[in-house]
């Protein structure tokens, strides 16, 4: 166990307690909710640089780390979702939700077949991870209307486009292979 794992981890410890923040009937519960998925957002750049940096990628934290983000992020996406009541906010964040489910599981499958690099990591998804990041944190912090979360639902609507963009390049560059083993 290594200090970028354990940065890992306690992203998922975050889970919990950012659903509780976001409940409280305060005033400062928003901004708080907001102020820990900045913290968990922080802790996912800082995981894998520590991890280069110090040489401490290990197997655990390679699989771990983006299932942290997507654990994140889906629960985000489910209190917005519940919280904003429109279909305008529900339809991007479920295209992020489905994306991912289906990338995660493209990902495994080309890992089976030996070709995960095919569908490594692109720069449109490091584009798509940081607009999602800040249109959730917008989102959490503010209440739906304010010109602030407005702002929000525009970068997650930005956020979606990249996730289907980046969707159908990770799909183009494994169909081959897919196709051959059907």
């Amino acid at each position: 166990m290594n200090i970028p794992n354990l940065l890992t981890l306690a992203r998922i410890a975050f889970i919990p307690l950012l659903v509780v923040i976001f409940y409280l009937p305060y005033g400062w519960s928003l901004p708080l909710a907001a102020a820990l998925f900045a913290l968990a957002s922080i802790t996912d750049w800082l995981d894998g640089y520590l991890a280069r940096r110090w040489d401490q990628a290990t197997p655990f934290g390679a699989f771990l780390d983006p299932v942290a983000d997507k654990l994140m992020v889906a629960v985000a996406l489910a209190l917005l979702i519940e919280r904003y009541e429109s279909l305008w906010l529900t339809l991007p964040a479920l295209v992020i939700i489905g994306r991912e489910i289906v990338i995660s599981a493209l990902r495994e499958w080309m890992a089976e077949m030996g070709k995960r690099g095919l569908v490594a990591v692109s720069w449109i998804g490091k584009v798509k991870t940081t607009l999602q990041m800040v249109a959730l944190l917008l989102l959490l912090g503010f209440v739906p209307g304010a010109p602030v979360a407005q702002l929000g639902v525009a970068t997650l609507y930005a956020a979606a486009a990249l996730t289907l963009w980046s969707m159908a390049q990770y799909l183009r560059a494994a169909w081959p292979h897919l196709r051959r083993s059907m």
